[in-house]
């Protein structure tokens, strides 16, 4: 596995209308094997963070470390998954999850491992049966329970989820949660996990941070200390409560100092 470290990042991008600046001295880091959500107010630069992250975008200033490495690019270390989970329709389910070994070279796995370890996650995430079968055949649930496999199929240290559940409906996406904290039980990542459900965030995550209105920096962390061993209801109980409206009123705190800076 390895950590994460953001240090006094600022990014702009150039647009028609001027320059859009939306990250402005981030500072977060994120420990070897931990779970971290960031959530923030909408156009706070969370999407921007991920691609920062995983080499997508170098920041204009500041620095991005993964394991002690500034990144500079794309690495082979780093699974993503994304609200939409971007099948492609002409590959079977397992072709499609078997795209980063097509890519990532020197995973070591021949034919029939890379077969058993398709099955494999397929099986955590409650698709088996499922290899031979096309994107169009299956839920939209399904896809990203794909989707997950195919973000972890090549074991990457570090896994970025930039709204993965975030199109789905309300019992899906829970159920989903229940099948990320498995997956996270049974094979071991650095994540972090963009959303604008706070429910989601309390109950995947060990530390949530919210970001301030654009442009985005750290403006409030909170730990979460529930069991780890947790199941929805957990959700219903005082001290996930009351974390949920820390944040709630930290988000609003957020959109609040946005639109005035919005209105300068």
């Amino acid at each position: 596995m390895s950590d994460i470290k953001i240090q006094n990042v600022c990014h702009t991008y150039n647009t028609n209308s001027g320059p859009l600046h939306v990250l402005d001295q981030l500072d977060l880091e994120i420990g070897d094997g931990d779970f971290v959500a960031v959530v923030g107010p909408s156009g706070c630069g969370k999407s921007t963070l991920t691609k920062l992250v995983a080499g997508l975008l170098i920041p204009d200033e500041g620095d991005v470390m993964l394991d002690g490495e500034r990144v500079k690019g794309p690495r082979s270390n780093v699974g993503m998954a994304f609200q939409n989970p971007v099948l492609l329709e002409w590959r079977t389910i397992e072709q499609n999850i078997l795209l980063p070994l097509e890519i990532v070279k020197g995973h070591g796995l021949d034919a029939r491992q890379r077969k058993e370890r398709v099955s494999e996650l397929l099986a955590m995430v409650g698709l088996e049966g499922f290899e031979n079968k096309r994107p169009s055949e299956l839920s939209g649930g399904m896809r990203q329970r794909a989707s997950l496999c195919r973000a972890l199929v090549h074991r990457p240290e570090v896994l970025i989820l930039d709204e993965p559940f975030g199109a789905l409906d309300a019992f899906t996406r829970e159920d989903l949660w229940v099948v990320m904290r498995e997956l996270r039980r049974q094979e071991k990542f650095t994540c972090m996990l963009i959303t604008h459900d706070l429910r989601e965030s309390v109950y995947l995550a060990d530390r949530v941070v919210v970001l301030s209105g654009r442009p985005g920096g750290t403006q409030y962390v909170q730990d979460v200390d529930l069991p780890e061993d947790r199941g929805l209801d957990v959700l219903f109980k005082p001290e996930a409560i009351s974390m949920l409206a820390d944040l709630r009123e930290q988000i609003a705190i957020g959109q609040k100092r946005q639109t005035i800076g919005e209105a300068v």
